[in-house]
């Protein structure tokens, strides 16, 4: 009995020094902060939901302040502004974070996903995201508190790393090697061109490009993940090779970074970048891009008419 609870005891002091698992569950978080590891919570929520209710210890950090303006939503922040913010967050390249989203839906994922690409690039290497988010830890009937949680400020200076990075330069100079995938990661209306974004300035995808609606990786019911085996086989639809590069977007950057989580940090595989200003970005160049499923001068004037009977009518969606 004693041996046994000296193991149990030493998996507990084991378990704070090992590497942090892309997922965590409630059960997981709790269990963690209840053994002292040292974890900084992300709330990504917007600030009134924060002060409503959160996650004992949980920092705000609303998703609008990692995002770009309205123009190209997706963009990436300059590096002086992402600076100021894990700053003011406390954070540092040695930093243990917890990204911690709503939990409402798949799109509420795709926000903790894309906080947390942007961390990794910035060099947090021990990063989680709570499976299920708030939802979840409501729903596992854990804590909650009000008070707002301030954290010291740090003077740590990022360095962004463009290894999971794919810009509109190199999505385009890649456009003639067979061999990179690129993943559109938005419902199929999107893919196939019948409606697009307000700040896109055309509908389709990217010449080549493969559809995997990052709502698929998710159960029917609850917006947590599929378990491994099952993202395995969505992987496994799109005909990618073990080792193929892959380029995640969507419209703006967000599903797709669900994709993006998916594939390099559930999955492991080695290639996988995010093209962060996605749609939006390349349909907003200077000289119009090639463009697959782009429809024709009529089917588009079609498709505009239908979208405003949608939105103004009720009526059935393009």
């Amino acid at each position: 009995m004693l041996l046994r609870s000296l193991f149990l005891c030493c998996l507990l002091l084991a378990g704070g020094a090992m590497a942090a698992q892309p997922l965590l569950s409630p059960r997981q978080l709790a269990a963690q902060q209840q053994q002292g590891v040292r974890l900084v919570v992300l709330d990504v929520r917007d600030a009134p939901a924060y002060a409503l209710q959160h996650i004992p210890g949980a920092l705000s950090a609303p998703y609008g302040r990692w995002r770009s303006g309205p123009d190209n939503p997706g963009a990436l922040l300059p590096l002086p502004v992402l600076t100021q913010l894990v700053q003011e967050l406390g954070l540092t390249s040695a930093s243990r974070v917890v990204v911690a989203h709503a939990g409402a839906d798949a799109t509420d994922f795709g926000a903790a996903a894309r906080v947390y690409w942007t961390l990794k690039s910035l060099g947090v290497a021990e990063l989680s995201i709570l499976d299920g988010g708030l939802a979840a830890w409501k729903q596992a009937g854990l804590p909650l508190e009000q008070q707002p949680v301030a954290a010291p400020r740090s003077q740590w200076q990022p360095e962004f790393s463009s290894r999971w990075l794919a810009t509109r330069e190199q999505v385009q100079t890649g456009l003639g090697d067979s061999g990179v995938l690129r993943v559109d990661s938005r419902p199929a209306r999107f893919y196939e061109g019948r409606i697009a974004h307000d700040a896109a300035r055309a509908r389709g995808t990217l010449p080549g490009a493969v559809n995997l609606d990052s709502e698929r990786l998710f159960e029917l019911e609850h917006p947590v993940l599929l378990d491994k085996a099952a993202l395995q086989d969505e992987l496994d639809s799109l005909g990618a090779a073990p080792d193929q590069p892959v380029v995640a977007f969507c419209n703006t950057g967000h599903w797709a970074a669900t994709d993006w989580f998916v594939l390099s940090e559930v999955l492991g595989r080695p290639e996988v970048r995010l093209y962060p200003g996605s749609m939006v970005d390349w349909t907003r160049a200077s000289t119009p891009l090639p463009m697959d499923n782009e429809p024709g001068r009529w089917q588009q004037l079609r498709y505009t008419a239908l979208s405003w009977a949608h939105r103004n009518l009720g009526t059935q969606a393009p």
